[in-house]
This record gives C-alpha cells, sequence and structure tokens, in this order.
C-alpha cells in the first residue's frame, strides 16, 4: 500500500479534498489549527492519505510543523500531495520549495482555481509543473471539480515523473527562495485584471473596524441566538414535545395499560421521560450548530479570532488561543484537546483550565427548560446572557491565572484570514451533523443508562418499591441539599440532578424528567423562583464539567491540575451562584 502524505497551509481547501478522496467525514473548519493529529483515510485499499496539519512553512517549529516535519522523515511517505491556494500562489509556494528537501514525488494541487479566474489570474500549469518539477492538477475541492482526476493519478501510481526531479534545492535563505518563486511565477502566470478594492476588502473594513467589530461580532452572535430560540429552533422543539413525545407517551399509555405497575413506571416515567425529556432539545441544539458552522464556513470566525486577540492579551494567551474557545462551544473535550496547538505549555494550560468555562451544548437543554418555564418570550435573552457571563467570568479567572500561577511571556499571534464566500450547502450539513451527531449518541447511551438508573433510585429503597420521598435518590439528594440552599433552591430533586449531571451535562434535564415526571413545567415553578432558576443555570453553567471532559484534562495534563480543575469550578460556580441569588433577590425582591 502506497503512502501519500497531504499537505498545505491552512485555509486552501486540504480537509475537503481529504474528504472527497476517501469519504472521511472529518470535521471541515476555516481557520488555522483545527486538524491536530493526523488522519488517516484509503482509496480502495490501495493508497493511504494522511491528512497533516495546516501549516504555512517547516522552519518555525511549532508544533503543527513538528508532527508533518516528522512524519514526511519517517512515516514511510511515497508521494506528497501539495494543495496550494491557486489565487495566492506567491505566499503558498514556499511551503512547496521546503517540501523538495524530502525528495520525494510532489503533487502540486491547485486549488480554487474558479476563484483564480474570477480574479483575472491564468495560470500556464505545464510551465509552472516544469520550472517547480512537479506535477501540477488544477481543482475546485468545494465544487469536486477535478477531483477524480487526482485519484486517477494516485491509484495509478503514475505520480512518478520525470517532472519530479529537483530543479530547484531549497536554502536557509529566504530572499534565494522568494526570488524564484517570484521567477517561476513571472513566466508561469499571468494578472489579466487590477482588482482594486475587493469586495472581501469592504467587508472588512467594517467588521474588523475598531469600533464597530465588537458590537458587530456581539450582534451577530445575538441573531444567532434568536434563530435558534425564537425563530426556528424553539418552536420546532416545542412541536417535538407537544405532538410526538406527546403522542408517543399517550401510545404508550394505552399499551401498558395492563402490565404491572413497575413496568410502566420504567418505560413512561424512567426511559421516556428521562431520554424525552433531552431528545425534544434536538432541534435547538441542530440549528445552533448551523448557525456557528455558517460563521466559519463563511470565513468570519477566523477574523473573530484576529478582532478577539487584544481581549485575549488580557488574559496572557494570543488569540489564536480563541479557536478551542469556539469549539469548547460545542464541546469541552475537542476544546481542551485542541489546546495542543499553542506553542507554550503555560498557553496550554490556561486554555485548557478556561475552556470548561464556555458554555458547551450540552448545557443548552437545560438552559431551554428553564428559560422556556421561567422566562417565556425572553429565552434568547436569558441564554445569551449566559452564554456572555462564561465569557466575561473566563476573562476575570484568566487575569487572575495570569498574574498568579501563569507568569510567563506571550506568544506572537498570526492568523491568516481566508476569503468570504458562501457556505456549500453539503459542506454546512456535513458540519452541522458532525458536531450535533454526539448529542443522539449520548441520548441513546449515557442518557438512557442514567435515565434508568435514576428511576431505579427514585422507586426503590432497601424495603423494595416505595415513594420517591423515601427512596435511594431522595436520601442522597437530602444528603448535599443543604450546600445549595443559599442559593435558592435547596431541594433534594435539584441537589441530585446537579449530581448525576456529572456524567453528562443533559442528564440535569434527564432526571428532572424522571423525577417530575410529564408535570415537569408546572412541578418546577413550585420548587423554583425566577431568580433561584437564574441562579441554577449559572451553576450548571460553571461548576465542574462532565466526566469526559475531567478524562482528558487527566490524559493531557495530570492528576494535579485533573484535580485542580474540578475543584475550582466547583467553589467559583457556589460563590457565583451564591452572589446571582442573593444580589437579585435584594434587588428584585
Amino acid at each position: 500500500m502506497l503512502t501519500a502524505a497531504l499537505l498545505g497551509n491552512p485555509n486552501v481547501g486540504k480537509t475537503t479534498l481529504f474528504n472527497y478522496l476517501t469519504g472521511s467525514n472529518q470535521y471541515v473548519g476555516n481557520w488555522p489549527g483545527v486538524t491536530v493529529e493526523k488522519k488517516e483515510g484509503f482509496i480502495e485499499d490501495k493508497i493511504k492519505i494522511v491528512d497533516l496539519p495546516g501549516i504555512y512553512a517547516l522552519d518555525t517549529y511549532s508544533n503543527e510543523e513538528k508532527i508533518s516535519k516528522e512524519f514526511l522523515e519517517k512515516g514511510g511517505v511515497d508521494v506528497i500531495v501539495n494543495i496550494v491556494d491557486a489565487s495566492s500562489l506567491n505566499r503558498n509556494l514556499y511551503l512547496t520549495l521546503q517540501l523538495k528537501q524530502f525528495n520525494k514525488p510532489i503533487i502540486l494541487v491547485l486549488n480554487m482555481i474558479d476563484v483564480a479566474k474570477s480574479k483575472g489570474i491564468r495560470i500556464d500549469y505545464e510551465k509552472l509543473a516544469s520550472k517547480l518539477g512537479v506535477i501540477v492538477i488544477p481543482i475546485s475541492a468545494s465544487k469536486g471539480i477535478g477531483i477524480e482526476e487526482v485519484k486517477k493519478l494516485l491509484k495509478g501510481g503514475n505520480f512518478f515523473s520525470p517532472l519530479n526531479e529537483n530543479h530547484y534545492h531549497y536554502t536557509d535563505d529566504e530572499k534565494e527562495n522568494y526570488k524564484f518563486i517570484e521567477e517561476v511565477l513571472a513566466e508561469a502566470l499571468v494578472k489579466e485584471k487590477d482588482e482594486g478594492i475587493t469586495i472581501g476588502e469592504r467587508i472588512d473594513s467594517i467588521v474588523l473596524n475598531k469600533f464597530l467589530a465588537y458590537p458587530l461580532f456581539l450582534f451577530i452572535l445575538y441573531i444567532i441566538f434568536k434563530f435558534t430560540f425564537t425563530w426556528v429552533g424553539q418552536p420546532l422543539s416545542d412541536a417535538m414535545d407537544e405532538y410526538v413525545l406527546g403522542g408517543i407517551v399517550s401510545i404508550l399509555e394505552t399499551l401498558l395499560q395492563n402490565s404491572s405497575h413497575w413496568f410502566a413506571s420504567l418505560i413512561i416515567d424512567g426511559i421516556v421521560g428521562g431520554v424525552g425529556a433531552v431528545i425534544v432539545f434536538l432541534p435547538i441544539v441542530m440549528t445552533l450548530f448551523l448557525g456557528i458552522s455558517f460563521l466559519e464556513d463563511s470565513g468570519y470566525m477566523a477574523r473573530a479570532a484576529f478582532i478577539m486577540d487584544r481581549i485575549m492579551r488580557k488574559i496572557g494567551l494570543s488569540g489564536k488561543a480563541f479557536i478551542p474557545f469556539i469549539i469548547g462551544f460545542g464541546c469541552s473535550v475537542p476544546g481542551i484537546m485542541s489546546a495542543r496547538t499553542l506553542e507554550s505549555e503555560k498557553d496550554r494550560k490556561l486554555t485548557a483550565l478556561l475552556v470548561p468555562l464556555m458554555s458547551c451544548n450540552a448545557r443548552l437543554p437545560v438552559y431551554a427548560l428553564f428559560a422556556s418555564i421561567f422566562f417565556p418570550g425572553n429565552e434568547s435573552s436569558i441564554t445569551f446572557s449566559l452564554y456572555l457571563l462564561g465569557v466575561a467570568i473566563a476573562i476575570l479567572i484568566g487575569i487572575l491565572f495570569k498574574n498568579t500561577i501563569f507568569k510567563k511571556d506571550e506568544e506572537p499571534f498570526i492568523i491568516e484570514l481566508p476569503e468570504y464566500k458562501m457556505p456549500e450547502i453539503k459542506n454546512l450539513m456535513m458540519n452541522t451533523w458532525e458536531k450535533g451527531k454526539g448529542f443522539l449518541k449520548k441520548a441513546g447511551t449515557i442518557i438512557f443508562s442514567m435515565s434508568v438508573i435514576i428511576w431505579f433510585l427514585s422507586n426503590f429503597n432497601f424495603n423494595g418499591m416505595t415513594d420517591m420521598e423515601s427512596s435511594f435518590l431522595a436520601y442522597i439528594g437530602g444528603i448535599i441539599a443543604p450546600v445549595f440552599k443559599p442559593m435558592g433552591y435547596g431541594t433534594w430533586q435539584s441537589s441530585v440532578a446537579l449530581l448525576t449531571g456529572l456524567m453528562a451535562k443533559e442528564v440535569v434535564v434527564s432526571t428532572m424528567g424522571v423525577i417530575y415526571g410529564v408535570d415537569l413545567h408546572n412541578l418546577l415553578l413550585q420548587h423554583f423562583t425566577p431568580i433561584a432558576a437564574y441562579s441554577y443555570l449559572v451553576f450548571i453553567l460553571l461548576y465542574t464539567p462532565c466526566i469526559s471532559v475531567i478524562a482528558v484534562m487527566r490524559k493531557e495534563f495530570g492528576n494535579k491540575m485533573m484535580a485542580f480543575s474540578v475543584l475550582y469550578q466547583l467553589l467559583l460556580a457556589w460563590i457565583a451562584s451564591f452572589i446571582v441569588y442573593n444580589v437579585g433577590s435584594l434587588i428584585f425582591g
């Protein structure tokens, strides 16, 4: 089996090409640093494609470059597939020259050829191939154009071509190198028109404006939350709750009316009540991810990282750390793992400690449930405020850590701003599904099993089946309930939901679904005031992440840092929730 290494600068369509070549469903992002570990795929079990991290060069020794260089030297590579942006060859070809050092056949894939043509750039492919000593194939990865030619070439092994001779040797002199690139492009490239100020530059003059950038960023996020909670996601969720879940419960009640009480209770109150209470929020989760995917694929998210650099500096990080934070809004696990892309140990540790303060998608069902009950008509504003609160507290904690346990120099930040583009529907749907499928997977595994366990604990004690107030669950909740009394929710039901939420934050909703049953909405109104409800959501936002996050923290940074992250977040959540409830009670009575 032949091994092909796929390399290129960030944002040149490398992962999209990888998906087309191998059929893989790897995540497609629009900023540097998404692909940290090498990804592998296969073409008909004949060619192994290894998708290496997006890099600009092989001489600055970042983590991504170390991974790529080591694999090229020791990974048994037969051919290098170097994908470049056809509209920015003067910048992209520097890496191509460096790759020539490895004495491997190189296939130079010119992506975004349609964008180059729209800019009036005409390329002589044969001359470019001749001057560089590589095979050149023009493609448009987002449209699937030219992919078959690349696949055919790899399968046929025709990359062992006389063109793949070392016509030029890369040197340490950065100026002899760029001079050679200029000479090549002078012969192989013609620019037929001067673009002047492009549409992208006009947009950037607004979205990157020092006065408008932050208000626009907040406005865009707010629109996404309105889209999720007011216009699309919440209405679909409500309809699913009323017509789908309600219909299933009615059918099951009819079918199980002659069965034993405990079995009917297990199915309706335990499984359907627990899993169903979470599943109905699937439309909300998917619409939020659709909005985030749109921002990523359109090119705006890289701008968001750029404008956030100034704020990130306040907490001792660069704008590059904004990328794990954004990923953390989906799930803290990949957010923490993506901190590997940061160059310094200090940045990696500080980022990993702060990422869990970003509100992950698992908390969303809890927000949606409480906001719809206690703040009807203001669901998007309440949820938006929680996301902002998480970011604000992360900044404050970051400043504290920067000036105490992480006193070291800051790292420089370089980021490429990709071209603006209208996202391809196929990629948009695939990205949304990749982000959201984990929610369904949890519902079928963790939440299902936890619902059954919670049902058992809430219906049995040492004497057998009993009422809920005398159950194991009530006893466990009663022990920890006094800890939460100063925050306005010192009942055993709310306390035990927080405890089970350590398995997965969605389990908070399924626990309440099992405990309160089909009358969940009305019973919650009896146990919480609006201020106590918001205080509860603040605790959900900030307290110790799920067990998966704790495990990855231990794997990445060891036991000491894992224990520190668990304890500091518990303390932080208690303090913040206490302040919100007591100050809120003084102000609003």
